[in-house]
Parts: structure tokens; C-alpha cells; sequence
């Protein structure tokens, strides 16, 4: 097993996670749930929209130090703090321009708290390795 630790996002282990995890045999890449925190845990956006255009950045990263990218992701899954459908007009532009032609399964889900009080959106991905 591969543990995957970007230096340019927030250090995990003081909780006990890695960004990522592959597994060499498969070829598998498990992301951890992704949120807008800089190196400090703090957010940077106050917005569903906002939050998620940038937790999906730090997929992005996660992924490209994983061997994988946003072509290779075969599930998605955002969760929002609250209703899902009230943001939806807000998210899926979003959604469609972070995945562009990639079409992953994709799961939203609204729940009651994240991460930390400030944090709206979360987003966790499966994805291969290319």
C-alpha cells in the first residue's frame, strides 16, 4: 500500500490519515474526504460553490500524486452541509467543469456536519491509476 501525503495541502497525520491510498495490486487509488482548508485547517470560501471548486483542486492534486487524474476517477462523492437540492444550481457547473468529459459515478449526499464548523462541502473519489 502506497500512502499518498501532498506536501501543498494539510498534514493528516496528526489524525491518523493519508490524502490517499493505492493499492499496488489493483491499481486503485482511495481518496480521503477533501475540504477547502489551507495548511492552518481554515477555510477559505463561505460559499457551497466555493468550498467545492476548491476541495475538487485538492482532489485534483491528490490525484495527480497518485498516478491518476480526473479521467481516471471511477466514483465521486460530495457531500454538503445541508440540503443537497438547495445547491444544486450552484454545484453543478462546477461539478461539470471540474469533470469535463469524465463521467465517474457520482454520489451527493447532505448531511448534517463536516470536518470542522466552517466546512460546507467534502468530497471523497475512487479512482485507478493510469
Amino acid at each position: 500500500m502506497k500512502q499518498i501525503n501532498p506536501k501543498s495541502l494539510y498534514d493528516g497525520a496528526p489524525v491518523g490519515l493519508s490524502q490517499a491510498v493505492v493499492d499496488p495490486k489493483t491499481g486503485l487509488v482511495f481518496v480521503s474526504g477533501q475540504v477547502d482548508w489551507d495548511l492552518e485547517y481554515r477555510v477559505s470560501s463561505n460559499s457551497v460553490a466555493g468550498q467545492l471548486a476548491s476541495a475538487l483542486e485538492k482532489l485534483k492534486i491528490v490525484l495527480f500524486e497518485s498516478g491518476a487524474g480526473v479521467d481516471t476517477l471511477l466514483q465521486l462523492r460530495v457531500f454538503i452541509r445541508g440540503e443537497f437540492d438547495e445547491h444544486m444550481s450552484s454545484i453543478v457547473p462546477v461539478l461539470k467543469n471540474f469533470l469535463g468529459s469524465a463521467r465517474p459515478a457520482v454520489t451527493g449526499v447532505g448531511v448534517a456536519s463536516l470536518a470542522s464548523k466552517d466546512t460546507l462541502v467534502e468530497v471523497e473519489a475512487i479512482a485507478r491509476v493510469k
